[in-house]
């Protein structure tokens, strides 16, 4: 009976092992997993809340900068905070800290920091389409706002202007119009200079009617800011509807202090049209429940999850090593039986322990067959030697008796008979030094040709005696590298077969074809044949085409088994094919070299 299986080997503890692994592995990476979702929803979360904001302060600048004070600005903070889910305050710049406007009633405390200042004075444009200046949101007009008859002509011309790019350039361009009625023209950084002066969309166009006299005012004022500091103003000095200083020398001082004045001139200029800055306080009103804290309450919950998980993984892989490890136990008790009884595994699944069992069986199976054929061949190997041994008993007993005289004729029979006994024994010690792998084969290059050419006038005289007709059909051959003496040995072993096998008036032809690769030599006789059902048999040791043990066609029973051993050491393949009644044919290939 076998060991048992020490406890730390064993399948099904180590698939528990494995299990628990899984197991834990599996719920360190659902934690981690999670963590990190959370840490990334968190992040979006707050990308969410800081582009909401930037929305938030730009449409409240916009109203500022359309409005003169924050008088009626209550519906848009409603609809922001409704929107964005958060609550939205005004609160003057005073120092005072007086409320202007509210998105809630709610008295509660705002946050500890103002998110921004709404103020279209001091705006950052640069995302804006059309901003004018840096720093003034463009939406912020004051008197320059035109008629609705200017902007139809200003329409007309920007109009007319993309026609001209996509006819001089083939360039798409586009006409955005801006918050004061004016159109710009926008296209891209590929169409060339030529055309864009060529379309007049070069500079700054010519102000209208209602721009001028705020150009104008515009203009002095800067000016004056100017002489303020002492700087020399240009007669020449002009604003341009694009709001940039004209009629000044770029290197002069008037120029370096130009924009700066223009700016302060122009802020003052834009201040009676907008609302007064404003703080701005945005409160999320996030609830303590939705920040990610783990608890002492969810490191329990995380904690009984993992022991129910492990718990589930341990059951579940109990009930799948069990019926894992019940066939292969089942394996090890039909192994553990007598090996004589050649007993059979129960196949139970089709899975790897159910093929397990199948190739037992097939194990046993073969076992069985290997053994059924020992005995036979024990009892053949007995009858070969019995029968020449009997004979030489025989004789030598009434010789010894004086009942039969020691004639030539009883000698040469005896010697027959020793001879008999001598090929067996000989043909026994051929099949075990290939069995066990120590045949020895001399190989030597030789003449495939010479070698057929011996081998046939050999057997040619036992042919003849025999009323047969021997054949040698070998055109020239490619050469051979093989053992000369146990090629004859198979070559004789088929001859003797074919003139055994074949009745008088027959034909026996050996026949040679080559290339350069591979020598087929071919024995072929118009014998009696092989039955299909024993043509598979050909090879067995003792196997006989004549079941009788009578030995009329003589024979050991042995030649074919050891011409295929022989054949196969020499790296070749040797084959049958016959016709009941037409005869056989023997094939033998073997390698050049």
């Amino acid at each position: 009976m076998a060991a048992p299986i020490p406890l730390h080997r064993s399948l099904l503890v180590r698939l528990l092992a494995a299990s628990c692994l899984i197991a834990a592995c599996a719920i360190t990476a659902t934690a981690w997993l999670t963590t990190s979702t959370t840490s990334q929803a968190l992040a979006r979360k707050e990308g969410q809340t800081l582009a909401s904001n930037a929305d938030i302060l730009a449409q409240l600048s916009g109203y500022a900068a359309t409005h003169r004070d924050w008088n009626g600005v209550g519906p848009l903070l409603r609809q922001l905070a409704s929107d964005n889910r958060v609550r939205i305050t005004l609160v003057g710049t005073d120092g005072a800290g007086s409320g202007i406007a509210s998105s809630s009633t709610s008295t509660g405390a705002l946050p500890s920091t103002a998110m921004a200042t709404v103020d279209p004075l001091h705006f950052d444009t640069s995302t804006e389409p059309g901003a004018q200046r840096p720093g003034i949101d463009p939406r912020l007009v004051g008197p320059y706002r035109l008629t609705e008859a200017e902007t139809e002509q200003q329409r007309q011309t920007a109009d007319a202007q993309v026609t001209c790019l996509a006819r001089a350039a083939g360039q798409r361009a586009q006409a955005v119009r801006l918050p004061s009625g004016r159109y710009t023209i926008s296209y891209g950084s590929d169409v060339p200079r030529s055309a864009v002066m060529f379309c007049s969309v070069y500079g700054s166009p010519a102000a209208t009617a209602s721009e001028r006299q705020p150009l104008a005012e515009l203009t002095s004022a800067t000016a004056a800011c100017l002489q303020r500091a002492d700087v020399h103003v240009p007669l020449s000095l002009t604003v341009t509807t694009g709001f940039a200083l004209a009629g000044v020398d770029p290197a002069s001082e008037a120029a370096a202090r130009g924009d700066q004045c223009l700016e302060q001139a122009r802020r003052a200029q834009l201040q009676p049209y907008a609302a007064p800055a404003a703080q701005l306080y945005v409160d999320t009103g996030a609830p303590a429940a939705w920040r990610f804290e783990l608890t002492a309450a969810n490191y329990a919950k995380v904690a009984w999850t993992a022991a129910l998980v492990l718990l589930l993984t341990l059951a579940v892989s109990t009930l799948v090593g069990l019926r894992l490890v019940r066939p292969l136990r089942a394996l090890i008790r039909t192994a553990g039986q007598d090996p004589d009884e050649f007993a059979l595994a129960p196949v139970t699944t089709r899975d790897e322990t159910g093929h397990l069992a199948v190739a037992f069986n097939r194990l046993t199976e073969r076992r069985q067959q290997i053994d059924e054929q020992r005995k036979a061949m024990v009892a053949d190997i007995a009858h070969e030697l019995r029968t020449p041994l009997t004979n030489i008993r025989g004789w030598l007993e009434v010789t010894r008796d004086g009942l039969v005289e020691p004639t030539p004729e009883l000698i040469d029979s005896l010697h027959d008979e020793a001879l008999v006994l001598q090929r067996v024994i000989e043909d026994l010690q051929d099949l075990a030094s290939a069995d066990a792998g120590t045949l020895r084969l001399h190989p030597t290059p030789l003449d495939t040709g010479d070698v057929l050419r011996q081998v046939a006038a050999a057997h040619r005289a036992h042919a003849v005696a025999n009323g047969l007709r021997l054949t040698l059909d070998a055109p020239p051959c490619p050469p051979l590298t093989a053992d000369p003496d146990r090629l004859r040995q198979v070559l004789g072993n088929l001859l003797s077969n074919a003139v055994r096998h074949t009745p008088p008036g027959g034909r026996i032809t050996l026949r040679c074809r080559g290339d350069q690769d591979t020598v087929t030599i071919t024995v072929a006789d118009t014998g009696t044949g092989i039955a299909p059902e024993d043509l598979a048999h050909v090879f067995d040791r003792f196997w006989r085409g004549e079941k009788s043990r009578s030995r009329r066609t003589g024979g050991s029973g042995l030649g074919l088994a050891i011409a295929r051993q022989l054949v196969q050491a020499h790296g070749g393949t040797i084959e049958a094919d016959s016709t009941l009644g037409a005869g056989t044919t023997m094939t033998l290939r073997l390698p050049v070299s």
